[in-house]
């Protein structure tokens, strides 16, 4: 994340992403497949480091192999062509999923955001959660019940982020705010109402 400065001055917290260029390798139709999607191909990788079907796709397209292949809805294109960074304009609204970072196991003051227990007098109940359930009746603790475990790894999205700023040339897009996961993560950016 860093900052940046509109026209009237203000200066708004916005999130850096590299938008490298896509190609798209397949295209779905309803007639063949049912529904309307494009397969894109992105993230460099070594040749011997693919699989001989993920290299033939590639193969046919005359284009070094890409690492990751996905298939995105809602966008149209024909096979060979790229889809960057100039496919959004400042001011447009976008969805940006990924996944987020893994907080491994962890209780419910964090995870939840409940309240500690006494500390002084005696008390030992300290980050516990407290009572979880009635007595007698039910006899059991209710499916749903806010409990330790784990935490974070899942998939995320942030709706309705504002294009600040985009970047061709660098393969940048500026969106305002934060989007999930972690340095080099993997995000999905699409328009809002798509």
């Amino acid at each position: 994340m860093t900052q940046a400065f509109q026209e009237d001055g203000r200066v708004v917290g916005v999130t850096v992403l590299e938008v490298e260029p896509n190609i798209i390798t397949a295209v779905r139709t309803p007639e063949r497949d049912g529904y309307e999607a494009v397969q894109v191909g992105f993230g460099a990788v070594k040749s011997g480091r693919v699989n001989r079907p993920h290299a033939g796709i590639f193969a046919r397209l005359d284009t070094p192999p890409r690492r990751y292949l996905r298939e995105l809805r809602g966008v149209s294109g024909e096979v060979g062509q790229t889809i960057g960074a100039d496919a959004f304009a400042p001011g447009d609204r976008v969805h940006v999923s990924a996944r987020s970072k893994g907080r491994g196991f962890q209780g419910t003051i964090k995870r939840h955001g409940f309240g500690r227990g006494p500390v002084t007098h005696g008390s030992h109940n300290i980050r516990q959660p407290g009572s979880v359930g009635a007595s007698a009746d039910p006899s059991r603790i209710f499916k749903g019940q806010r409990m330790p475990g784990h935490m974070g790894d899942r998939s995320v999205t942030v709706r309705n982020l504002e294009v600040v700023r985009v970047d061709p040339e660098r393969n940048e897009l500026w969106v305002r705010g934060g989007v999930p996961g972690g340095r080099n993560a993997i995000v999905k950016v699409r328009k809002a109402g798509e």
